[in-house]
């Protein structure tokens, strides 16, 4: 709707209902907006508090967490600072036997010498075996194996060092399973490995050789092989408390055709031997350390420098021993012969001069026109030590030789004695077939 001039009209109703409510407000006093200010000044002075609250907790709420996390970093540092916790000493059950004076295991029963260890690690000499435990303790394990074949179910873990000397070898070992066989007589090693992984040191061409499970070594010094065979896992008996079916005997069998080496076995050359300052129960074992590493040359030029005399006078007994073997290994019967006397000489009462004379009739057997004098060793070791841990050896050497000097006939005692005191010693099947012999 427009008037005459072209403006639009109000409606009526809206003009009287402006009207009305401009009647009905009353008009505002200056104490009512005073009032009403004041109320907005109050409303905002709320407003700005709660925000410094807000920012009040938020900062004390940053600080609290910086204050845990450098705790924690405090903590953290302090710990690692602190000396590592050492594993509880190691700590053995044996069955089938007694551990002797130097820590001979002597067998006493027919199914050999078994050791249960406190953290689930086992070993098992199988009958006939000479072993020895060098040394346990919280670090770990060293165990010798003078003759025959054992077994090893060495628990993962615990930071402890396991190692095993078998002849002039050292296999340093993990967390593993595997046989190891040391024949003292044919000087052949032989180590099958189920699971796990060692290191074999000693008289190995190209220095140690590391095993993974499945692989079996062989090391024949007198042939100058070193024999590395691929079998399987699944081809290798587990390592168990009883002696599982399959294991290996003291001579395993014949090889099959070999994957990795066939070169001559020995030490590598060096000009110079390692200082080694390694104090022992028994006294500096300098060189019993280089016979473990398969370093017999290093021991045979340190002597030929010091002067043969000084050495047999002024060293201990285990590195007599030591230079007493790295000897016969090299063929040297005479230098042999005089550390093992050297021996006998100055450590009468010690274990090594009670072995030192079973060894003195393995150096005369080597010698020309040895075998009566060989002869006469082996019947002195069996008079001093009947149980020592040669015995059976001995026994068996003086059966053998006597057999090759007088024949069958004259074995024949020799072998029934052998029977009845070793009935599964490595040389049952000889004197078996002597006692058949008509």
């Amino acid at each position: 709707m427009t008037t005459a001039c072209g403006e639009p009209k109000t409606p009526r109703a809206l003009v009287a209902f402006t009207e009305l409510v401009r009647d009905g407000v009353e008009p505002r006093t200056a104490s009512d907006l005073d009032e009403g200010l004041e109320g907005v000044y109050a409303r905002m002075d709320e407003a700005r508090a709660r925000r410094r609250g807000l920012v009040r907790w938020s900062l004390l709420g940053a600080t609290a967490t910086l204050c845990a996390l450098v705790g924690l970093k405090v903590a953290s540092d302090f710990r690692e600072r602190l000396p590592a916790a050492k594993p509880p000493a190691l700590a053995y059950v044996i069955e089938g036997g007694s551990v002797l004076e130097g820590g001979y295991l002597r067998e006493s029963g027919l199914a050999g010498v078994k050791l249960s260890f406190n953290e689930g690690s086992r070993v098992v000499l199988l009958p006939g075996t000479r072993g020895r435990l060098r040394a346990v303790d919280k670090e770990g394990a060293r165990v010798g194996i003078e003759h025959g074949t054992a077994s090893f179910h060495v628990t993962q873990g615990g930071g402890r060092r396991w190692s095993v000397e078998a002849g002039p070898f050292l296999v340093t070992v993990k967390g593993t399973v595997f046989w190891l066989s040391w024949d003292s007589s044919s000087e052949r090693f032989d180590l099958r490995l189920r699971h796990g992984r060692v290191v074999v040191s000693g008289p190995i061409s190209g220095g140690d050789i590391a095993l993974r499970a499945g692989q079996r070594l062989v090391v024949s010094l007198p042939r100058a092989e070193t024999l590395i065979t691929e079998e399987g896992p699944e081809a290798i008996p587990e390592a168990t408390i009883d002696k599982p079916a399959g294991a290996p005997a003291v001579r395993p069998p014949a090889l099959r055709p070999p994957v990795v080496s066939n070169k001559p076995a020995g030490p590598k050359p060096s000009a110079a031997p390692a200082p080694s300052a390694v104090a022992r129960i028994e006294g500096e074992r300098r060189w019993a350390d280089e016979l473990a590493s398969g370093h017999w040359d290093r021991i045979l030029d340190e002597v030929e420098r010091t002067g043969v005399e000084s050495a047999l006078d002024k060293t201990s007994s285990e590195d007599l021993f030591a230079l007493a073997n790295a000897a016969r290994y090299r063929r040297r019967t005479d230098l042999a012969r005089a550390a093992l006397l050297a021996q006998r000489r100055r450590f009468p009462g010690s274990p090594r001069a009670l072995d030192s004379i079973f060894l003195l009739g393995r150096v005369e057997e080597a010698r020309a026109r040895g075998m009566d004098r060989a002869i006469a060793w082996y019947d002195e070791y069996l008079t001093r030590a009947p149980t020592g841990a040669y015995a059976a050896e001995a026994l068996g050497r003086k059966m053998t030789l006597t057999s090759e000097i007088g024949g069958p006939e004259k074995a024949r005692p020799i072998a029934e004695e052998y029977l009845r005191r070793f009935p599964e010693g490595s040389y049952a099947g000889t004197a078996r077939a002597l006692r058949r012999v008509p």
